[in-house]
């Protein structure tokens, strides 16, 4: 007899199929979690989401509290630039009244150099002079004290007994002015 291989498959034998190998996690069924598994993590979701809104919620208040400080802060002290250019200004009037014996010529350069102090620091923070002689009226600027017959064009001013200041083109004080009218024909 023939010894046979025992590596060597036998005349007339059919080759077994390989064995399949273990397939891979993914092809195996996936197992459903439980519903406490949910549950858990549905509400740990819950609770970030409760942690975030409470976040933005404080944020937005620490906003809204410091824009109202900013507010107050700018709304105390919005006149603090003014005040600090007047202080030269109450610096030379003090000035000049602490002087005793002074003569008219002295006092008068005294206070047109107090006065171009006074101007400069209007200009520093933008408050305009209004002076409307001969302009038209205009009733948001000017304040009509009388009316009265003048050669010209009616409606325009004639007199200004008190200057008018704007800050920002916003009126702080009206003109005080006398306006005239048409002569009767």
């Amino acid at each position: 007899m023939q010894d046979i291989d025992k590596d060597t498959p036998a005349l007339g034998a059919t080759e077994a199929a390989p064995e399949p190998a273990a397939e891979p996690a993914a092809a195996q069924p996936e197992v459903m979690p439980s519903l406490e598994e949910m549950l858990k993590a549905a509400e740990l979701k819950a609770e970030e989401h409760h942690d975030a809104w409470l976040r933005a919620k404080a944020e937005g208040e620490n906003i809204r509290r410091r824009a109202q400080e900013d507010i107050a802060k700018a709304g105390k002290f919005a006149a603090e630039k003014f005040a600090a250019e007047l202080l030269a200004v109450k610096d030379s009037l003090e000035a000049a009244l602490a002087t005793q014996e002074q003569d008219s010529a002295a006092l008068r350069s005294g206070v047109e150099l107090t006065l171009r102090q006074l101007v400069a620091a209007f200009e520093k923070s933008h408050v305009k002079e209004l002076n409307p002689l001969d302009q038209k009226f205009d009733p948001h600027q000017h304040q009509a004290i009388s009316q009265v017959e003048a050669d010209g064009e009616p409606n325009r001013v004639v007199n200004v007994l008190q200057k008018g200041y704007a800050l920002h083109e916003r009126i702080l004080r009206p003109a005080l002015v006398v306006v005239s009218k048409g002569k009767p024909a």
